[in-house]
């Protein structure tokens, strides 16, 4: 039996974002998004009040689900933000790490610029870190860890550094997986330790990451937890 998170504000973000370098150029990432609007697919089903922050992807939006397209990552930390105070955050997006410092107003010029092209990166916002440190935090904030190697060093050390309750990590440039695929293959990390949710379709495994955040919101009983709207008032 499906668990239910009826009575629960959920945000989600999903898919890549694009970071301007001049009006048609761009730095981004292979995220399809398909794996956030699986989520928020999964949550809507389960009646959650469900809130989408889409960067730039190809999608329909899910059924009873508030949808809010962006494009950069700034737009996308504005976004999340005003969608707060929320029960959970879960952060599938894959934002951009860093974004040109000085986007060109014009198109660059191969006359321009010659045989080389140097673009000054800043960093982008920390949007799950900020989230986690939000007054009111949510119940629970979960990130995302897409990783080539190491995956549980890494996951480990963002679920540390950015002070999260859950890490979701997977393998990421693997074919039939990861990224631009219809599969992933993802681990949950807790602060207690590790637990596999699986491989599969992203669909399946939305489903198996929401059952394992049921779980981990208290008593087991999400229609049983505190009103939305009072745990938005504190």
């Amino acid at each position: 039996m499906t668990a239910s998170l009826r009575g629960l504000r959920i945000v989600v973000s999903a898919g890549p974002t694009y970071e301007d370098i001049d009006p048609v150029r761009f730095l981004g990432n292979r995220s399809s998004g398909k794996m956030g609007f699986a989520i928020a697919a999964s949550a809507a089903r389960r009646e959650a009040d469900v809130v989408l922050v889409a960067g730039p992807v190809a999608l329909a939006t899910p059924d009873r689900v508030r949808r809010v397209d962006v494009r950069s990552a700034a737009q996308m930390r504005v976004a999340v933000l005003a969608a707060l105070p929320a029960d959970i955050y879960i952060a599938a997006a894959a934002v951009a790490d860093f974004a040109p410092r000085h986007p060109s107003a014009l198109k660059l010029k191969k006359s321009d610029t010659g045989d080389t092209l140097l673009l000054e990166l800043v960093r982008t916002p920390d949007i799950l870190a900020e989230v986690a440190a939000h007054l009111p935090r949510p119940r629970l904030v979960v990130g995302f860890a897409a990783e080539t190697h190491e995956l549980g060093r890494y996951a480990q050390g963002k679920l540390r550094d950015k002070k999260v309750d859950l890490i979701i990590a997977n393998q990421v440039g693997m074919p039939g997986s990861g990224f631009e695929s219809d599969d992933n293959m993802l681990t949950a990390f807790d602060h207690h330790g590790s637990h596999a949710l699986g491989s599969g379709p992203k669909t399946e495994l939305a489903d198996a990451l929401l059952d394992l955040v049921h779980e981990r919101l208290g008593d087991g009983d999400a229609t049983s937890a505190t009103d939305p709207l009072a745990h938005r008032q504190r």
